[in-house]
């Protein structure tokens, strides 16, 4: 944790000392009063006659150091939240570009909730854990030292008296302690279990109503949240047990000293205001230790919460950064895979090829495979179709090539370069993609278009819109381009979602674009119509189009067969209509029947 503390210790070590003037100022002030009670009041070291006027004048002296005190911790508060604050702000930036560092794997085994919940609560229980030690810590502690001083100093007798209580109020401490510590670690993976429904039942809101499931979302919801409620009173009922324990013995500790002072005044060893004096400094000091089991009772949350937030910050990414930037390089780190060395010496001057040699890929966790010994290349400029039943492997394929999982077996090239070997930025630069299911952002429909390239222009937006045949819905709006898309694009409809998401993949200009489904909310002329413009506007860029409609691809170079996970066929649309019994089921469910000679017999063939 010292990575985000030393930034701003500077702060927190102006917090602790002012603290430490607070805390002088809370211990100067039971001397003062047993002045005032002896020689002001009772006159004892004046033959029984009081003195008015050093009650002023402690008085004074006392209402001094009051205010001298109050703006010691005001300051020392306003330090410690700008240490606290601040080091959470970092925590919590630094935890966000972590997580934006990660593979698909890792995000999925942490959970959306349980990151939310990391990135807020827990956050927000370090910032508490940092206010606590500076402030909180800081205080309890010189508090309980200055104390046992000056009640030393003042009797020794009064001493013992609360070091024998001691044991017995720890004891106690650390019984509730060893019990509660447990139920932080489950209380924050239940407050992980209903951020997760939370956040599920959110973006699904619209299935929960269409299926008429309210009702069993809100038991669902209910469950997870008495779990947590539950752990919660645990926690709350075992310290419950613990106060009242404390308080007990607290005044157990401040009857023994007064039965005890009562003896000793009577006997003349000691002044009533020694008496006043000896109550007062027992009672910061137990009230002291009371509070350090309140803090360490908040720590030990705290320290859970860094704890899990440490589990974030402390994974490596399973995708590592290559060493290839065409920017400033040209060479590469070998790379042996099991069959043969992936990258080659040069890199090809074409840009924009793609090459599987020899791919398997099965996802982490698992021993299947889903991919198994692609061997295929996309030529540059070439627009390549890719088909096959679901889970045959389509979308697995493709996302191989930006490296979203790495191969388990063979390599992946583009421009001759193994793709392990590129920077992760100049890699996926390389590479616009357009997915089914089009991810909106809360802004203009502007910045959505413009996100995977942030210099282009208005104009250029406009044509990447018209490209995409989004213009003729964008126009008409009132605000035109600057109309700002609901959350997850809900304002939208799914064929305006699709082609703002289209319009993005244009803008970017990249040599690789990969469409995965991505006009299957396109009436099928909007969809003939982009992929016409698209040709015209992206003459060089290699096209890869993951579809299930035999219209989407029957335009393409060459059309790819998958089936379990290898290539079945491929060829052009004619040649497989000709040769493959796969695409000849896909064509006749879809389009019609298939004269004997392989061509179609349909008019709109």
């Amino acid at each position: 944790m010292w990575k985000y503390i030393r930034q701003y210790a500077h702060f927190a070590v102006l917090a602790a000392l002012f603290m430490g003037g607070e805390v002088l100022m809370d211990l100067i002030q039971p001397g003062l009063m047993s002045r005032i009670v002896d020689d002001g009041v009772l006159g004892l070291h004046n033959n029984g006659m009081g003195n008015l006027e050093l009650i002023w004048k402690v008085g004074a002296q006392m209402i001094g150091m009051v205010l001298i005190g109050c703006c010691f911790g005001s300051l020392s508060n306003v330090f410690v939240n700008m240490a606290s604050q601040n080091i959470g702000n970092e925590l919590r930036k630094e935890t966000f570009r972590k997580i934006m560092t990660f593979s698909f794997p890792q995000i999925d085994s942490f959970g959306t909730g349980s990151l939310i919940t990391r990135i807020t609560n827990d956050v927000t229980q370090v910032e508490r854990l940092v206010s606590q030690i500076v402030r909180g810590l800081v205080r309890t502690v010189l508090m309980t030292l200055g104390s046992m001083y000056f009640m030393f100093r003042l009797s020794p007798d009064f001493s013992l008296i609360v070091l024998c209580a001691l044991p017995f109020i720890i004891g106690t401490m650390a019984f509730c302690l060893r019990k509660v510590n447990p139920l932080f670690v489950i209380m924050q993976e239940k407050l992980d279990g209903v951020n997760d429904i939370l956040q599920e039942d959110i973006s699904a809101i619209r299935i929960i109503k269409a299926c008429v499931r309210e009702t069993y979302e809100k038991l669902r919801f209910g469950k997870a949240n008495d779990d947590l409620i539950q752990t919660q009173l645990k926690v709350l009922l075992t310290l419950a047990f613990m106060n009242p324990v404390v308080n007990m013995l607290l005044n157990l500790t401040i009857a023994a000293i007064l039965w005890f002072g009562a003896k000793s005044v009577l006997a003349g060893r000691v002044s009533p205001g020694s008496i006043m004096t000896a109550i007062t400094y027992p009672t910061q000091l137990l009230m002291g230790i009371m509070m350090l089991l309140m803090l360490f009772q908040n720590m030990s949350r705290g320290f859970i919460s860094w704890k899990r937030l440490a589990a974030v910050l402390h994974l490596e990414p399973q995708i590592q950064d290559g060493a290839y930037d065409e920017a400033t390089a040209n060479t590469f780190a070998q790379i042996e895979s099991e069959t043969e060395k992936c990258n080659t010496p040069d890199i090809q001057p074409a840009k924009g090829r793609i090459e599987f040699r020899n791919v398997s890929f099965a996802y982490p966790g698992s021993d299947k495979n889903v991919l198994e010994h692609i061997n295929l290349t996309v030529s540059p400029g070439e627009t390549i179709a890719v088909m096959g039943a679901t889970g045959s492997g389509k979308t697995t394929l493709v996302n191989l090539i930006p490296r979203f999982y790495d191969v388990t077996e063979g390599c992946v090239l583009i421009d001759g370069a193994d793709v392990r070997n590129y920077k992760l930025s100049s890699l996926r630069n390389k590479v616009a993609i357009a997915l089914q299911k089009s991810e909106l952002f809360s802004t203009s429909i502007k910045e959505n278009i413009a996100w995977g390239n942030r210099s282009a222009s208005d104009v250029m937006i406009q044509t990447a819109a018209a490209t995409a045949q989004a213009a003729e819905f964008i126009t008409p709006l009132e605000q035109g381009y600057d109309t700002v898309v609901a959350e997850r694009g809900m304002s939208l409809s799914g064929g305006q979602k699709q082609r703002v998401a289209l319009a993005r993949t244009v803008l970017k200009e990249s040599e690789i674009m990969i469409f995965d489904d991505a006009t299957s909310a396109l009436d099928l002329k909007t969809e003939a119509d982009f992929y016409s413009e698209l040709a015209k506007t992206s003459p060089d860029s290699t096209k890869i189009i993951v579809a299930q409609r035999v219209a989407s691809v029957r335009r393409a170079s060459r059309i790819i067969i998958l089936e379990n996970g290898s290539i079945a066929a491929e060829g052009t649309h004619t040649e497989l209509l000709r040769t493959c019994k796969i695409y000849q089921d896909i064509y006749q469910s879809q389009i019609g029947d298939i004269a004997p000679t392989g061509e179609a017999v349909t008019a709109n063939e």
